[in-house]
């Protein structure tokens, strides 16, 4: 069907952007520059500027980005790792595929990696934690690291929701021994197809994520160093990826304007949370929108008749499907969080007029509901 107040489009975002990304394709095209090439190392080295740190590696995906991380940490066969069960599945994936143990821990009200529950998750196996910045914001990464630094544990940031955000005025997948972002296209910053990136200051780990990526080899010299994988992201994107983070920081500050017209038109609703986090250290990129309410269902298919377009991550928990063969961690606020979350229209390309229409929608909805059934989602 067609939406009104769509939850992203792609049609209108590349439109805006077409004289110069098709300058950027026909240039790699006209040069036959697909694999490996300028496009790729300079869209790395701007990369690794924006976010802050020495390197960046780009790959074909946020999952491989998570993989080789845990790679280069050393992480293996018999080791656990710490991380959130509200996440997607990808970073928990990863660790399996590492053949180690994913421990699960819960999240707080800002939806990211508890820190009260971290140090009591740690055991002797454990050898990592992977914090996720969820939703464009950052996990309080001054308490995550001083646990990992006082249990000698590797930090491996699942930044992929969260590029631009900055702690304490350090950007995400700075703090960590890597950052691993995801370029899929309905990213804050997305390419025509999938994509990713490791971010790190250290030369090894860079190093090793580089050979990894391309199958073990060493580019330069034709030297084999590991039976790698065929992950390297692909010349043709990384040119369209150089030309939109050209663009961030002005969608970064749209994506804030949107947030603040969202919060003033939903403000005072009984029943309804929203993702505004009182507290100056962090800054909110709000790749996604995220409101959470006891009427979740009910919600969204009113919105859905009135032609607004919603999301909701994640529906159950992952330990409920069965074939992911995972163990069921007895975590009630990502249980709760599964129920009572739906992601509002939130792009470069929504509007002050999709949020007025969307804000009235809700308005709408709550205000044809008796008072007695109004409860609180927040916690």
């Amino acid at each position: 069907m067609g939406y009104r107040v769509p939850f992203v489009d792609p049609k209108t975002h590349y439109s805006r952007l077409k004289p110069e990304v098709d300058s950027a394709i026909t240039d790699c095209l006209a040069n036959g520059d697909l694999v490996y090439r300028q496009q790729l190392k300079g869209f790395e080295q701007r990369l690794a500027a924006f976010v802050g740190v020495r390197y960046a590696v780009g790959v074909n995906s946020g999952y491989h980005a998570l993989h080789f991380s845990l790679l280069a940490a050393g992480v293996g066969p018999g080791d656990e790792v710490v991380t959130v069960a509200h996440t997607f599945v990808a970073t928990v994936s990863a660790i399996v595929h590492c053949g180690a143990k994913p421990i699960l821990i819960d999240v707080g009200p800002d939806y990211n990696m508890d820190p009260d529950l971290l140090e009591q998750s740690i055991g002797p196996k454990t050898k990592a934690i992977i914090p996720v910045h969820l939703n464009g914001r950052i996990c309080d990464m001054a308490r995550i690291m001083s646990i990992a630094e006082r249990h000698d544990l590797k930090v491996i940031e699942d930044a992929a929701q969260s590029l631009g955000a900055t702690f304490m005025e350090k950007r995400a997948g700075g703090f960590g021994l890597t950052g691993c972002f995801s370029f899929y296209p309905f990213k804050i910053l997305g390419g025509f197809g999938d994509g990713g990136a490791v971010t790190t200051d250290d030369p090894e780990v860079a190093r090793t994520v580089s050979l990894l990526r391309y199958n073990g080899e060493d580019r330069d010299t034709g030297e084999y160093y590991y039976h790698g994988y065929t992950a390297l992201l692909d010349n043709i994107q990384a040119a369209v990826l150089d030309v939109k983070l050209r663009r961030l920081p002005d969608w970064i500050q749209h994506r804030r304007r949107i947030a603040a017209l969202y919060w003033q038109g939903l403000e005072g609703i009984p029943g309804l949370m929203m993702p505004h986090f009182q507290n100056s250290h962090f800054f909110d990129i709000y790749q996604n929108y995220v409101v959470r309410t006891q009427r979740r269902d009910e919600l969204r298919q009113y919105l859905r008749d009135q032609g607004v377009e919603t999301l909701v991550h994640w529906a159950k928990p992952m330990w409920e499907h069965k074939d992911l063969a995972l163990e069921n961690p007895g975590l009630p606020e990502t249980e709760n969080i599964c129920r009572e979350v739906i992601s509002l229209p939130m792009s470069a390309e929504t509007t002050p007029e999709h949020v007025e229409i969307t804000v009235g929608c809700i308005r709408d909805f709550f205000a044809s509901r008796p008072m007695s059934l109004r409860t609180t989602a927040a916690r």
